[in-house]
């Protein structure tokens, strides 16, 4: 491959997010999560009839004997981080592409869409052997640099531990803000659960699942030898019509327990696959958010 291929599959993404995503997507700062996404700023004395009853700030109005409330800093202020898992598990593909370049095609459409409104993007960088940070910067440069770390990323590098990657992100950055976890999230939920909810308690976090069917379910073609790439032990199976069906039974339990575990922690859950279209996948995603997210704010507000 050429020095050139790498920065023109980057902008091909750039374009597709453009086109496709921001054009479908539009609002006035609206995340790919909605909620209030928004941090803490002054206090200042209540205006009646201007300012939400729900930011006002107890504490100070109690020691002032005046209404006070918090103002809020523009979302546009707030960084976003993700967890990118680059395990070995990712170099795997039997559709239109590995699961390795979905998770930088996912991670660079949020990238993108987070960037055109002023937010900064960082990340942790798991590959299996350690966890790079890349830091929080704006700017399309600064993306672009993070895009091409994440594609060139050895392959092959065996697990991580991606509990501990979220922990870890979780420790180090307080401020609120949007937290994005991309995996296949393979391993067991009840190693990565607990981080994800002590997580979602701070901030809103978005789950990106990366899948291709060839883990969901087998095809009939008679004796393969499978590989496990994080291990790298090879097993030779007869595939029959009764092994393929108990792996199907298997893969969707997996896969509903992650979905669970997910739920239970608070994030938002997307689903990718490598035989989809991913760009319309986070629309027919964001779109669903954004519904959902309206009627929640109708029946707080008791409208009709």
């Amino acid at each position: 491959m050429s020095a050139a291929s790498p920065e023109l599959a980057l902008r091909r993404l750039e374009l597709t997010v453009v086109r496709r995503l921001d054009g479908l997507l539009h609002g006035n700062h609206q995340g790919l999560v909605p909620g209030p996404g928004s941090e803490l700023g002054d206090t200042r004395v209540y205006v009646p009839g201007e300012d939400d009853v729900r930011r006002m700030d107890w504490a100070v109005t109690a020691r002032t004997t005046t209404p006070h409330v918090r103002d809020l800093i523009a979302d546009r202020e707030l960084e976003t981080w993700a967890v990118v898992d680059l395990s070995a598990s990712m170099d795997f593909g039997t559709a239109d592409m590995e699961k390795r370049d979905l998770v930088v095609s996912a991670v660079g459409a949020i990238g993108f869409l987070t960037g055109r409104v002023g937010d900064r993007f960082g990340a942790y960088i798991l590959n299996g052997v350690e966890v790079r940070r890349h830091p929080a910067r704006g700017g399309r440069p600064a993306l672009y640099a993070l895009l091409r770390r994440l594609a060139d990323a050895p392959r092959g590098a065996g697990a991580v531990d991606l509990g501990a990657a979220v922990e870890s992100l979780a420790a180090a950055h307080h401020k609120r803000g949007l937290r994005v976890v991309v995996s296949d999230f393979l391993d067991d939920p009840g190693s990565w659960e607990r981080p994800m909810r002590r997580l979602s308690s701070r901030h809103q976090v978005l789950a990106v699942e990366v899948i291709d069917p060839r883990e969901l379910e087998l095809p009939d073609v008679g004796l393969v030898a499978l590989h496990d790439p994080e291990t790298g032990r090879t097993r030779e199976v007869h595939l029959s019509r009764r092994v393929r069906e108990r792996y199907a039974v298997a893969a969707a339990m997996q896969r509903e327990a992650t979905r669970a575990a997910l739920r239970r922690a608070g994030a938002a859950h997307l689903v990718l696959r490598t035989d989809r279209d991913w760009v319309a996948d986070i629309v027919q995603f964001v779109l669903r958010q954004r519904r959902t997210a309206h009627l929640a704010r109708r029946r707080q507000t008791g409208g009709r």
